[in-house]
Formats: C-alpha cells, sequence, structure tokens
C-alpha cells in the first residue's frame, strides 16, 4: 500500500483516535466546511472550540468545499486512499461518495457501551445511562 491521507472532521477531533495512532506519519487536512458553517449558524463561541481543537492535532487546515479540497490534498501529497473516522451524519455520507479515491473508515472505540433499546432522545436520558457506567 501506497500513502494514506488523514482526512479529520468534526467528528474526530480525538488526538487519540484511531486514525492517528494507526497511520501517525500520514499528512492530515481538515476542512472548515464553509456550506455547512453557513447553513447551521454556528457560533463563534463553538468555532474557536473547534480551532482549539485542531492546534491539538497534527492536521492542515483549509477553507471550503470538502471533498474538492481533500480530492486535491491527496494529490497533491501522492496519496492512494483517504483514512477517517466515521460519523453518523447525513453529509459525512454525502462526501464520502465524492471522494475521488478508495476510503478507510475506522470506527471509534465507544465512549460508553448502553443497551441497544435505550431511549437517548435527550441528553439527560443518556446521561443517565452513561453516568454509572463510567463509574460516576
Amino acid at each position: 500500500m501506497g500513502q494514506p491521507i488523514l482526512w479529520v472532521h468534526g467528528d474526530c477531533l480525538d488526538p487519540n483516535a484511531p486514525i492517528f495512532s494507526r497511520y501517525p506519519a500520514a499528512p492530515a487536512i481538515f476542512v472548515w466546511d464553509v456550506a455547512l458553517l453557513k447553513e447551521w449558524q454556528i457560533r463563534l463561541k463553538r468555532l474557536v472550540f473547534l480551532y482549539e481543537c485542531l492546534l491539538d492535532l497534527p492536521v492542515q487546515m483549509y477553507r471550503g468545499e470538502v471533498a474538492p479540497l481533500v480530492n486535491a490534498f491527496v494529490e497533491l501529497h501522492g496519496g492512494d486512499r483517504v483514512v477517517t473516522m466515521a460519523s453518523p451524519s447525513p453529509r459525512f455520507r454525502a462526501i464520502c461518495g465524492q471522494l475521488a479515491y478508495p476510503l478507510e473508515i475506522l470506527e471509534p472505540e465507544p465512549f460508553v457501551t448502553l443497551p441497544a433499546n435505550a431511549d437517548l432522545k435527550r441528553f439527560f436520558r443518556y446521561w443517565k445511562l452513561a453516568k454509572p457506567r463510567l463509574g460516576l
């Protein structure tokens, strides 16, 4: 296999994520998705939080449309595939479909394991189930 390129997105800002340990020397990209930021009207406080998280990661940051920038980054670095972390986002799936390179999607370690039938429509319900499993 050749050079993997890491695509870091909002659901993989953990410096201990498997992509960084599995491919420690691989070039990594994060794209500030302008359309998403505009659509979701993300506040400055949240943007600062994301930026501070990114400062702890070995990534190069770009701004624009995600798929074309990731594709160009792969080409620029002579990559042969894109490696990223899974995300439940429909936008993530759409972007994956626009990538011109093979894609390897790694699953994160679960923060906590909950029953399959857990009612998680509200954070409080989630936390009520998660807290005892975390020993808190």
